[in-house]
């Protein structure tokens, strides 16, 4: 017989919290992203953010808040008609690639969300992004130690954990708390 583990709630909270500050350098690197952003909206260009599943809603949040709150332009790629004739047309692993091909500009910023770090579309969209010049990458990633998408981004996000929630809620609230302290004009 297989003994059942049980964990209490709020060890798996705390576990949560730590999560979100467990990287000595993330005041650092979300200053770095606000900053990031704050000068693309000084050079008029835009962001564009792209997730699958749940990272694909954290995207779609993100991309409304920022635009709204900030005046950013920010841009996602959820909508069926264009995921489904990308990936029909291209495959799967590719729509990202073909999006940034045909969205993305020079100045423009790129956020890659994927909380393997093994996201194939992710992985050739980063490559298409390096391909068309584009410097300001940003990946926000979990799980595995040296996956491959944590590597590529100018700024990089890591979440050291397996449970998917916890690394997609955490790359939610450092997303959103980017957007709220350039709104508020407050966090440092």
């Amino acid at each position: 017989m297989i003994k059942k583990t049980t964990i209490k709630y709020t060890d798996y909270l705390n576990s949560f919290i730590n999560n979100l500050i467990e990287d000595t350098n993330i005041e650092e690197k979300l200053i770095k992203i606000k900053n990031t952003l704050l000068t693309t909206k000084k050079e008029n260009s835009k962001v564009l953010i792209f997730g699958n599943g749940g990272s694909a809603a954290i995207a779609s949040h993100f991309s409304v808040d920022l635009t709204k709150n900030t005046k950013i332009k920010c841009q996602n790629f959820n909508e069926a008609d264009l995921l489904t004739c990308f990936s029909n047309d291209y495959g799967y692993e590719n729509w990202v690639a073909k999006a940034i091909e045909f969205y993305a500009e020079r100045k423009d910023v790129i956020i890659f969300i994927s909380s393997s770090g093994k996201s194939k579309n992710m992985l050739r969209g980063v490559k298409m992004a390096k391909n068309k010049k584009i410097s300001k990458i940003i990946t926000l990633t979990g799980g595995i130690k040296n996956n491959p998408l944590s590597k590529l981004g100018v700024i990089n996000l890591k979440v050291n954990s397996k449970i998917y929630n916890h690394i997609e809620n955490v790359h939610q609230f450092w997303l959103l708390s980017i957007c709220d302290s350039i709104k508020l004009n407050k966090l440092k």
